[in-house]
């Protein structure tokens, strides 16, 4: 297994950015010889971190680096900061950055597959949120795409946050005018209907939340307007679970194995 710190200057955030890649590699013989190589093509997870947290997160609190040798993956976990992975108003263009640029760059220097098949998308809370605007933004793209205790209801949360002061100034930096955020390529439930009504393929989604985490409701809402509208959606949910990382590094698990039944799709 390789793991990789890349330090990069972006164009479109007009500085440098950090992210963390692991490779599997192949244990091969020949003869009564053992050697470790790398594929020549990697089935790919963008593997998104949450608002309090950056782009080690994953690597420092779950096994996700063992998880991705046994499946063969490559794994890459860039940082957005505090961004809800959105170019933003008062700000750099981080939605620019991470569905655009990294992934050009990136593909340029490393053997990932850039086939839609190959191509999935992860993350918790914020980066859950993250996670499904990519995929629906770009369905031609990603196969799949995984939100663990997303921030999933983000355009009525953000006209919630009016009377709770820095939580509304740090999403009006964000988003610009949050009454406005509804019916737009951030609100995922928007997303989803359009895809709908234009009758393209849905990514395959699969979203988790525990029971007693402060995002339960928003993920009930997001799971009931799926199974309304017919979305191929898998769901789980812990009974015991919160916001919190035992629950996240068990789930990262789960959503690696149901990634290999979708990588024909």
């Amino acid at each position: 297994m390789a793991f990789l710190e890349l330090n990069l200057f972006s164009d479109s955030l007009g500085m440098a950015s950090s992210v963390n890649i692991v490779l599997p590699e192949i244990l091969k013989k020949s003869g009564k010889d053992e050697f470790r190589e790398f594929k020549k093509e990697y089935p790919v997870l963008y593997l998104l971190h949450g608002l309090s947290d950056d782009h080690t997160g994953w690597l420092r609190k779950t096994s996700i680096e063992r998880y991705a040798e046994e499946a063969g993956l490559a794994v890459i976990m860039p940082n957005v900061h505090r961004s809800f992975y959105t170019d933003m108003v008062c700000g750099k263009s981080y939605y620019t950055y991470i569905s655009q640029e990294l992934p050009q760059k990136l593909g340029k220097i490393l053997p990932l597959s850039s086939k839609r098949e190959n191509n999935f998308v992860a993350g918790l809370s914020m980066g859950g949120y993250g996670a499904f605007k990519l995929a629906l933004n770009q369905p031609e793209r990603f196969a799949a795409a995984a939100s663990l205790s997303g921030a999933l209801n983000i355009a009525q949360n953000a006209e919630k946050a009016d009377g709770k002061e820095e939580l509304y100034q740090e999403l009006k930096w964000i988003f610009g005018d949050l009454k406005k955020v509804k019916n737009t390529n951030h609100d995922l439930f928007y997303l989803l209907k359009k895809l709908k009504g234009e009758k393209k393929k849905i990514p395959a989604l699969y979203q988790c939340c525990g029971k007693e985490d402060f995002l339960y409701k928003d993920n009930l809402k997001f799971k009931n307007f799926c199974r309304k509208n017919n979305i191929n959606l898998k769901y789980e949910e812990e009974k015991k679970a919160a916001h919190e990382w035992w629950y996240w590094d068990q789930q990262i698990k789960t959503v690696i194995d149901w990634l290999s039944v979708n990588k024909t799709r």
